[in-house]
């Protein structure tokens, strides 16, 4: 077998730990792995989390998340960025400002809540989201529960997902990501920079083991924008990832089990 010689794709994650491996970190390195880039990551936040829910989330102090990033950055280097949770005002406002002097892609995950209902943001915090995080973002990928959250419009059905999106485009991204899998019927998400619509829409699979999804679909669209795509290719891609993980998600513990970040793997094998 040939030794590889060739540098990949550098990919940062910047977002808490789940200590179930399902989500969080662990999530966003596996895809990355799965998807042929080299995941790094800045952590924010450490969670005692398992498949019924967040026991309890400490977050880290704005000046270990400040050194992690520029040891990182300064060093390696990176392709492209994606942040998941936060946790506080004064590390969305720190990690805003670090990466408005990166030079790479950014894919933005305003996590708010978890899976399971627990809150992963102070309330305080939204309104640095609104102005200093989304304005650096290449893309957005709120859920309808965080599109509520950021901007107070409820999103009934598929014509309601392009008011969303006008709303998060009005912060500043330039491209947003409308996850619609919270509505019945196919899954479908709406990706548009306020002029171009995409629609993307999948089969929505009787699995209930789904922890993990949006960190892993911001993941794998961040690992796509580092090997070279444009945004509408690596949201198509991360898509059909994201699908086959959520077809291929296991049980694990008593609750909501994670998607299979390994599955195209085990699908070859």
């Amino acid at each position: 077998m040939p030794i590889r010689t060739a540098v990949p794709p550098r990919v940062l994650t910047v977002a808490g730990s789940d200590s179930g491996g399902g989500a969080g970190i662990q999530a966003d390195l596996k895809t990355m792995l799965a998807l042929g880039v080299h995941g790094m990551s800045v952590l924010t936040a450490v969670t005692a989390q398992n498949s019924l829910g967040v026991q309890g989330a400490w977050e880290l102090p704005v000046d270990a998340v400040r050194a992690q990033y520029r040891s990182v950055v300064d060093d390696i280097g990176v392709q492209a960025v994606k942040t998941g949770m936060l946790a506080s005002a004064a590390l969305v406002e720190t990690v805003a400002e670090l990466l408005a002097g990166t030079d790479a892609p950014v894919v933005v995950d305003p996590v708010g809540v978890s899976k399971h209902g627990d809150a992963l943001l102070a309330a305080e915090a939204l309104d640095s989201v609104r102005t200093k995080l989304l304005p650096v973002a290449t893309v957005a990928t709120p859920n309808l529960d965080e599109v509520a959250q950021l901007t107070g419009v409820q999103v009934p059905d598929e014509d309601g997902m392009r008011r969303a999106a006008a709303e998060i485009l009005a912060f500043g991204p330039r491209w947003a990501l409308i996850k619609g899998g919270h509505l019945p019927g196919e899954a479908v998400d709406l990706l548009t920079d306020g002029s171009a619509e995409h629609w993307l829409r999948a089969p929505r699979y009787d699995n209930r083991h789904t922890h993990g999804t949006g960190c892993t679909l911001a993941s794998a669209i961040a690992s796509g924008l580092a090997l070279g795509q444009d945004v509408p290719m690596a949201v198509e891609g991360a898509k059909a990832y994201v699908t086959g993980a959520i077809r291929a998600g296991f049980a694990l513990g008593g609750g909501i089990g994670p998607v299979d970040h390994g599955w195209r793997t085990r699908q070859a094998g």
